[in-house]
């Protein structure tokens, strides 16, 4: 793909950039729909909007976009949140253009929809719109590289992109995760972490323990937003916590999926079974299409045993 441009408004910095039109998969609800190119989209042009700060990205804004040239609007949309292998997590769809010149794209970022919690309790709660002004040309288009695979449905992942001017989409090392690892499953190719800590985060209103599940992609650490999840944890066939795990944006544990365990205590042996309600509601860029729910079907609950 190529890099359009940056900017940065309030609480957000945005990146903007294209690449060549091309087929994803929109998940709504259990839905799972193909969305092809049409004849005249020109482009797939994508966003990205971070912390400027901490370089976190920012899932679950809420993004629209609207492309100006010359003062003559071209073209106008709320775009979907998507999920590739080497980008992770953005925004993206496929537009028409009118042809090689200089764009305006303003990009308008909603508030952050998730609880936040440290640092990040008072920030990301307010809209801004954010200018880019990017130059595009159909032979620059068509220059970008692309390789084919032969290796489709193997178990792999292509490599995820690096990109100087912007921080990537990755969940944090296990070992750089606060508190205390409790083990990790897989449903349908999601990652789940689960830590405890001993306090609940600035933000949460009741007291710790806290559990913390981080989602991310199997091989390239990429955060899955978006989906429901319940806990349960069990100590010799009785329920100790039972219950939702809210999406969270922290600046420690990233985004991630957490509850406060009232007074309950973990002991080795003691059993935490995590339960997928909703698949995550983002769309597929190709090689995500088939896991995380999406056209492979559902997330089973998966259960650990703690040591």
């Amino acid at each position: 793909m190529k890099m359009g441009g940056m900017g940065e408004s309030g609480d957000y910095r945005v990146g903007v950039f294209y690449s060549y039109a091309h087929r994803f998969w929109n998940v709504n609800g259990e839905s799972v729909e193909q969305t092809d190119v049409q004849p005249d989209d020109d482009v797939h042009l994508m966003a990205s909007v971070w912390d400027p700060e901490t370089g976190q990205i920012l899932p679950e804004t809420g993004l629209s976009v609207e492309i100006e040239q010359d003062g003559s609007l071209v073209s106008q949309e709320v775009i979907y949140p998507m999920l590739s292998q080497p980008m992770g997590t953005h925004y993206g769809a496929n537009f028409g253009l009118e042809g090689d010149g200089t764009y305006t794209v303003n990009v308008s970022v909603g508030g952050v929809r998730t609880r936040r919690t440290g640092t990040y309790r008072d920030r990301f709660g307010d809209p801004a719109t954010v200018p880019v002004e990017i130059e595009y040309s159909q032979s620059g288009r068509d220059e970008i590289s692309f390789r084919t695979l032969e290796n489709a449905g193997a178990r792999d992942a292509v490599d995820r992109m690096e990109m100087e001017m912007m921080p990537d989409a990755t969940a944090p090392p296990v070992d750089d995760l606060p508190g205390e690892r409790l083990g990790e499953v897989n449903s349908n190719d999601a990652v789940l972490v689960a830590t405890l800590l001993e306090e609940s985060p600035v933000g949460v209103d009741a007291p710790g323990p806290y559990l913390a599940v981080s989602a991310r992609t199997p091989y390239n650490r990429m955060v899955i937003p978006a989906m429901g999840l319940e806990a349960t944890h069990e100590r010799g066939g009785e329920t100790l916590f039972t219950g939702e795990l809210s999406r969270t944006l922290d600046p420690d544990l990233s985004y991630h999926y957490g509850a406060a365990m009232e007074g309950a205590s973990v002991e080795s042996g003691d059993e935490l079974t995590l339960t997928p309600t909703v698949w995550p509601q983002i769309a597929r860029h190709e090689g995500y299409e088939t896991a995380f729910g999406a056209l492979q079907g559902g997330m089973p609950e998966r259960t650990l045993t703690i040591e």
